[in-house]
């Protein structure tokens, strides 16, 4: 019988050991239990791993662990949103509570470009930073890269899903050839492969089956609803739910629709979208955490990068647009352990979309969906989703619900 490596067990510098060990981490996940061996070997690697993983800890204890050992080296990691890039600089704080040598610095569109560029003028070891702004930063000589010796391409799927690839490749142009590159992302489709065979040399490949992963500990439910219900069926999960709750939205308009609906109903309500600034977008992150709002309603930003371990419930109000989406919105509950359940309202008209995202979870089919098809790339359609939209405010006897779908 094989024993389980342990923290404690590898050999890390004695100031990141101190920080583990205060966090209160003893076992290494399974990405972390593989990738931190072959990482820590200087070696290219393209790791494959869902969200809530432990993907960040995965890179980020091997690499300040090279730069405690190395101290004119310097790394870089591009992560796809402000929100994830935020997340990224808070684990580092905590890896580097002992090491205040290994400063760093966030770099993210929305924030002002002076105190970014006072920020690295201090020459910080690690930056994170969002593709568009770094190369903003590039442009105007305010970023200097000669000393880097670690690239990591955090959450690559979802980097050139939102249309980062011309700014990652500019990056990549930009940075010294002499390098160790690391790869992060959930999936593996052709322009990542391609990516993949452009900057990474000689690669091993480090893939974390979902049966590894935590989502067995989130319940997943269905539930019907006619579309002009949505405002009052969520605030009736609200008021059932046990602790913290995210609902998410399709567009920034329902995103604020919705939340002044909640705050009417007297819910401590924050939310999140592209169009409120990052001052913003940090205020209701902290005020989610400290307990200030209990419920979040956000677009798709907040999917991935926000890590809070008390999340109860999360609310699909508007289905995702692919069942990956899907995947990363429900990882939001069911962290560190704790059960979580996901709750997908689903109005009569959604019922083709749904049907794609449950065959491909593994999830009860609704009734008279056997014909249903899935369409292309995993994308679902959305003439229903502009039918709704004009009536997502009004508010019917819940009973139209059970009617339109019989």
């Amino acid at each position: 019988m094989s024993v389980s490596l342990q923290f404690a067990d590898m050999s890390l510098s004695a100031p990141l050991a101190k920080a583990i060990a205060k966090m209160g981490f003893t076992n290494p996940t399974a990405i972390q239990e593989k990738a931190i061996p072959i990482i820590s070997k200087g070696t290219d690697t393209i790791s494959l791993a869902e969200t809530g993983s432990g993907k960040t800890a995965a890179y980020l204890i091997p690499l300040i662990s090279h730069l405690l050992e190395n101290k004119e080296k310097h790394a870089l990691i591009l992560a796809p949103t402000r929100e994830l890039a935020t997340q990224i600089g808070s684990v580092i704080k905590e890896f580097t509570l002992f090491a205040p040598e290994i400063n760093f610095a966030i770099i993210i569109g929305g924030a002002p470009m002076f105190k970014q560029i006072k920020q690295l003028e201090r020459k910080p070891r690690i930056i994170v930073a969002t593709p568009g702004r770094l190369v903003d930063h590039m442009r105007r000589g305010s970023a200097n890269f000669k000393q880097l010796s670690h690239l990591i391409l955090d959450e690559a799927d979802r980097m050139f899903d939102m249309g980062f690839a011309p700014q990652v490749n500019e990056v990549v142009r930009r940075i010294p050839v002499q390098r160790q590159t690391l790869l992060f992302s959930a999936t593996f489709p052709k322009e990542i492969r391609e990516l993949a065979g452009r900057v990474l040399r000689n690669p091993v490949e480090i893939e974390i089956s979902k049966t590894q992963l935590p989502p067995k500990v989130i319940s997943q439910r269905m539930i019907a609803v006619g579309a002009a219900n949505k405002n009052d069926r969520t605030l009736d999960l609200i008021n059932a739910a046990t602790g913290s709750v995210i609902v998410f939205t399709r567009t920034k308009r329902r995103t604020d629709r919705l939340a002044r609906y909640l705050e009417e109903y007297g819910v401590k309500v924050t939310r999140i979208h592209g169009d409120r600034s990052q001052g913003q977008r940090n205020k209701s992150i902290d005020g989610f955490k400290s307990g200030l709002y209990r419920v979040m309603v956000a677009t798709d930003i907040a999917a991935r990068g926000l890590d809070i371990s008390d999340i109860s419930d999360v609310i699909n109000y508007d289905l995702p647009m692919t069942t990956e989406d899907y995947v990363h919105r429900i990882g939001r509950t069911g962290r560190a352990g704790q059960n979580g359940q996901a709750l997908t309202l689903v109005a009569p008209e959604e019922v083709h979309d749904w049907t794609q995202i449950a065959r491909k979870m593994g999830l009860p089919l609704p009734e008279n969906a056997s014909k249903s098809k899935s369409r292309p790339n995993g994308h679902i359609h959305q003439h229903a989703h502009r039918r709704t939209d004009r009536r997502d405010n009004q508010r019917n006897n819940p009973r139209n619900d059970q009617r339109k779908w019989r």
